[in-house]
């Protein structure tokens, strides 16, 4: 008995131990290399967008170049499609997601979260004046047959899943697809959050697109983190505390939510 107590103990202890070298894994690795890997879309104004020079630019570009400069490490960004990135971070192909990611309770059991740094919510985009009046679901699901485009993998084809059920919905794998789908009236609206329906309405307005004037739901927007490295999640988690406390955040807001500007960098 006393052996098998020992034998019990010394499993324990490697546990811990492999456990606690596991929960630093993430941080120890970016220190080490001097560099961070942040997976993004690319494709997901105001968040993420390509500008006329090729560089990426957006509201979480901006917080992850911040990100990178107060860790003194190089930002590598890696764009792969949305519903790839939640496991890519899983198997160790990026360090942090920042992507205009919901935070929800399905995507917390595998993922950490740091955030919220913005309250977004789902919105329509559309030709329609009748929907564009939209206030509620309700009045969202009074129209039958309606086609709708959704990104794949996100907390939008959920909502309109759940919520649509009168629509047909169409996944794709970007909110460019998305966006050229409703501009070629193949669908008559796409559901995304509302930044970036908000945005889109700014740049395709000459063509009769527009946004829901308030968005349907509230959702928080947040950076997912692996969940062993507590270290690495309480560094980020600072780090936007701090954004919050200076003024950073609102001055991002006014800078790719409300002035419009930077819609001159991008095609």
């Amino acid at each position: 008995m006393r052996q098998l107590k020992t034998v019990v103990s010394l499993i324990l202890l490697v546990c811990v131990v492999s456990t606690a070298a596991m929960a630093q894994a993430t941080l120890k690795q970016i220190i080490k290399k001097g560099e961070i890997r942040v997976g993004i879309t690319g494709n997901q104004p105001p968040f993420a967008m390509k500008a006329k020079t090729g560089d990426y630019i957006g509201y979480e570009i901006d917080l992850a170049t911040m990100l990178a400069e107060s860790m003194s490490v190089k930002l590598t960004l890696v764009p792969m499609e949305f519903h790839n990135l939640i496991p890519a971070l899983e198997d160790g192909k990026v360090d942090i997601v920042m992507s205009g990611m919901t935070i929800t309770p399905e995507r917390n059991m595998r993922v950490a979260f740091v955030g919220p740094y913005m309250i977004s919510g789902k919105s329509i985009l559309t030709k329609s004046k009748l929907l564009s009046r939209s206030q509620s679901t309700e009045d969202v699901n009074q129209n039958p047959n309606m086609r709708v485009a959704v990104l794949e993998g996100s907390t939008s084809e959920a909502f309109a899943k759940s919520y649509m059920t009168n629509a047909d919905i169409q996944p794709t794998s970007s909110y460019d697809e998305a966006i050229k789908m409703l501009r070629d009236d193949v669908v008559k609206a796409v559901v995304a959050d509302y930044p970036f329906t908000l945005v889109s309405s700014l740049k395709y307005g000459h063509e009769g697109i527009v946004s829901l004037s308030e968005p349907l739901t509230l959702e928080p927007i947040g950076a997912a983190l692996p969940q062993e490295d507590a270290l690495f999640l309480n560094l980020v988690q600072n780090y936007m505390n701090s954004l919050q406390l200076a003024g950073i955040l609102d001055e991002l807001n006014k800078k790719w939510l409300e002035n419009g500007m930077w819609l001159l960098q991008v095609e």
